[in-house]
């Protein structure tokens, strides 16, 4: 009801009539001797009091859910617990899915999911338990420092630019961000934007981010038909599309790389997912 706002969307949503809705409210507000929802013009809202309900209630049966889930990954008495990893896009395109090959190699057979995602829609997951690990990035905004989350830096990554193949500065060295200030450049997260803002004027330069992607194989689309160039971190160059060409920056930008995981309840395979991420990061070229 609080997600919806309506007393007859949540009735609909639980398969239940809005009287007994209602009823079962009235119900808590008498127990609870205090007001949970108030009603407006366009439907209802929680009260104060409702609002500090809803809080302590989801914790409550996301604790159910995860009790739940916990007995059914259990047979004969051995858990068969499904690893569930997040990565942001450019480090699910090739870092991560190498690390968790090499795990299933050693450890065996292990039912396994990848959930890309930006560092903070990851940095939530893995907090409410959804995730048991997320290999995140401290590029603007930040990765908060939270005590419900165990963090392991994996090392820097130097940001690269890529151009269409037949740029004029494709074949050419390190490159400074000047050389491209005149570019039309194209991004698909605020983050990745400000991280290039930020280099260029502390070059002294200025560059214009004219053309917005939905996502990373989007940008990356922009550039290899020409519209534009772009920023992409140095973790993905080995996954980059062939019409695309990389080139690094003079005083390259970097973005620290973490994982994290929930102090809660981790996971059995944690500690030897984190080592093999901490070696294939290493072995990439990316550490800084």
């Amino acid at each position: 009801m609080c997600r919806l706002g309506s007393l007859s969307a949540a009735a609909a949503e639980l398969h239940h009539t809005q009287s007994a809705v209602s009823r079962q409210i009235a119900g808590l507000e008498r127990q609870l001797g205090a007001a949970l929802v108030e009603r407006h013009a366009r439907g209802v809202r929680p009260t104060p009091a409702g609002e500090a309900f809803r809080r302590h209630a989801l914790a409550t049966l996301n604790e159910a859910d995860r009790a739940v889930r916990a007995v059914r990954e259990l047979r004969d008495g051995v858990s068969v617990r499904p690893l569930t990893v997040g990565a942001t896009p450019s480090l699910a395109a090739g870092i991560v899915p190498e690390a968790v090959r090499d795990l299933l190699e050693r450890e065996g057979p292990v039912r396994w999911s990848l959930v890309p995602g930006l560092t903070a829609e990851l940095h939530r997951k893995v907090t409410a338990g959804d995730l048991a690990l997320a290999v995140v990035t401290d590029a603007p905004p930040g990765l908060p420092h939270d005590p419900r989350v165990e963090r392991r830096f994996l090392g820097d990554d130097a940001m690269v630019v890529v151009l269409p193949a037949g740029h004029r500065l494709a074949r050419r060295g390190p490159v400074r961000i000047r050389e491209l200030a005149g570019e039309t450049w194209a991004e698909d997260n605020d983050g990745s934007a400000a991280l290039l803002r930020g280099h260029a004027a502390r070059a002294g330069a200025e560059v214009r981010v004219d053309l917005a992607a939905a996502d990373l194989p989007g940008k990356l689309a922009l550039v290899a038909t020409g519209h534009a160039v772009a920023l992409v971190p140095g973790a993905l160059t080995r996954a980059l599309r062939p019409d695309v060409t990389p080139v690094p920056l003079v005083d390259p930008l970097t973005r620290g790389i973490h994982a994290i995981t929930p102090r809660r309840d981790p996971h059995p395979l944690t500690a030897p997912l984190l080592d093999d991420l901490t070696r294939v990061f290493a072995a990439s070229g990316r550490c800084g």
